[in-house]
């Protein structure tokens, strides 16, 4: 296979996901909707109980809605991830997922292809609700916004390759929502996209550890430390490391001959 097989394969998928966003209005003000309503009510009410220190990257004593912006962007990929995730089992239900799997390309390519044509969307979500922070009055430096765009491809690749690898043990579009909410709300709730680590240590040691451990933890600091021009090493290592197991997972789980279903004799032929 030419290199142009690879990029028409690419362009057509992601054009594909793009009309499909373009004709579901409703789940770009959906993806908004949610941190919005934790920017513009919770966070004032926390403003006036939960005061941030000076921690890495901030220099300077700061309010909490600057603190919680970067996980309310990590919130939008995890979202974003998990509806992507969705429309893999709607299309493997349909059929399209199987015409596109039986293609000539190697599966790990058309996966991969799909995984950006997902984090494409969720990166213009991400860009709009960080213009709506600026005239909330949460302002990273100007190239910060430059600087988190590697940083939320890696960030929302990892979390689409986690969807990724869920979709492929769900075999009925009705049963994703409850593994969707298994997955999302302890992955959010138990990071520091809402509070600091050290906070949750000084209330549960143990909460820190689980926190400490998240993938989404790593990805919510990646995406904090980017946006103020820094990095953070660790978080990058994590998530980057997460990235590959995931994403590895997930095409051997896709893979008839070799994937999970084929040792338990499922839905092979329609993964």
């Amino acid at each position: 296979m030419g290199a142009a097989a690879y990029w028409y394969c690419l362009r057509s998928i992601i054009v594909r996901e793009g009309l499909r966003f373009v004709h579901q209005r409703e789940r770009f003000f959906a993806a908004l909707v949610r941190p919005l309503v934790w920017l513009a009510i919770f966070a004032v009410g926390f403003r006036a109980v939960l005061g941030v220190s000076i921690i890495p990257p901030y220099e300077t004593y700061i309010l909490y809605d600057e603190y919680v912006v970067p996980g309310l962007v990590a919130m939008i990929q995890l979202f974003n991830g998990m509806q992507n995730s969705l429309s893999m089992v709607y299309d493997r239900e349909m059929g399209s997922m199987r015409t596109l799997l039986v293609s000539p390309l190697p599966r790990w390519y058309l996966l991969m292809a799909k995984l950006l044509a997902g984090v494409a969307v969720s990166i213009a979500q991400v860009y709009v609700f960080l213009g709506i922070a600026w005239l909330w009055g949460v302002e990273p430096p100007p190239l910060g916004y430059l600087a988190a765009l590697p940083a939320l491809l890696l960030s929302g690749l990892m979390l689409g390759a986690l969807g990724l690898l869920l979709s492929s043990f769900v075999k009925q579009l009705e049963n994703f929502a409850g593994v969707m909410n298994f997955v999302i709300f302890p992955m959010f709730f138990a990071s520091s996209a809402l509070y600091p680590l050290w906070r949750i240590k000084e209330g549960s040691p143990s909460l820190y550890l689980i926190a400490a451990f998240n993938p989404f933890t790593q990805a919510v600091e990646l995406i904090r430390f980017s946006l103020y021009l820094r990095v953070d090493g660790t978080a990058l290592l994590a998530v980057a490391g997460c990235l590959a197991v995931f994403l590895g997972a997930a095409v051997l789980a896709y893979d008839p001959g070799r994937g999970f279903w084929a040792r338990r004799g499922g839905p092979t032929e329609q993964s």
